[in-house]
C-alpha cells in the first residue's frame, strides 16, 4: 500500500490516489503486467513522481489497485439502499459486481504475480463481498421483495459462476441477462390459495 504517515491525506492528494488507482485498473486490464507506471500517471493525469511516491513498486500499486476495486463495490451498498428500492439496489450492485469481475480477470496475471511476490491481495475482499450481499439480500427480504431461503452464499456463487462465463466486455449482454434471470429467481413466492 502506499506509505501510511498516520495522517489523512490532503484532499488533492487523495484525488491523486484515487485517480492513480482507477488509471491502474484500467491499464492493467489492458496490458496486465507489460502496463508501463508512465502510461498509468499519464492516464490518471498525474507525474510519474506523484505515483512512485503513493506506490514505490508494482505489486503495491497492483495491490492497492485491486483492494480499491473491492472497497468501492462494497462501500456502494449504503447509497444504493438509499435511492432506490432494495430489489433495484440489488440488480444495480450485481451489475457492479460483473464490473469489479470484469476488472479482476483481466488483471489476473498481475495479481498472481502479487501473489507470487508474497502479498496477498484477496484478504478480506471476500468476507468484505460476502456482507455486502447479505446487506442487500437482508433488505430486499425485510421490503417482500427476495425469497428468504436463499443463502448469501448461494448468491455469491451464481455471481461468481455468470462472472466467470461473461465477464468478458464482449459477453456483457449475456451477463445482464443472466443477472435478469438471477433477480427473477428471487421473486417470492405468490402466497398459496387455501383449498375450497
Amino acid at each position: 500500500m502506499a506509505r501510511d504517515t498516520g495522517r489523512p491525506l490532503r484532499a488533492d492528494a487523495q484525488r491523486n490516489r484515487d485517480k492513480i488507482l482507477a488509471a491502474a485498473v484500467r491499464v492493467f486490464t489492458e496490458e496486465g503486467l507489460d502496463a508501463h507506471f508512465e502510461r498509468i500517471a499519464r492516464e490518471a493525469g498525474v507525474g510519474t513522481g506523484t505515483l512512485y511516491r503513493n506506490f514505490p513498486t508494482r505489486e503495491i500499486l497492483i495491490e492497492a489497485a485491486y483492494r480499491n476495486e473491492v472497497a468501492r463495490l462494497c462501500d456502494a451498498v449504503p447509497g444504493l439502499l438509499a435511492s432506490m428500492p432494495p430489489r433495484e439496489a440489488l440488480r444495480a450492485w450485481m451489475g457492479r459486481f460483473i464490473d469489479y469481475a470484469t476488472a479482476k480477470l483481466g488483471m489476473a496475471d498481475a495479481l498472481r504475480a502479487v501473489v507470487a511476490s508474497g502479498a496477498d491481495p484477496y484478504g478480506h475482499s471476500h468476507e468484505m463481498i460476502q456482507t455486502a450481499i447479505s446487506t442487500l439480500m437482508e433488505a430486499g427480504i425485510a421490503a417482500g421483495a427476495l425469497r428468504s431461503d436463499i443463502r448469501p452464499t448461494d448468491m455469491f456463487a451464481v455471481l461468481a459462476g455468470i462472472a466467470l462465463t461473461s465477464a468478458k466486455p464482449e459477453h456483457r449482454d449475456q451477463a445482464e441477462r443472466l443477472l435478469d434471470l438471477t433477480l427473477d429467481g428471487l421473486k417470492p413466492a405468490p402466497p398459496q390459495l387455501p383449498e375450497s
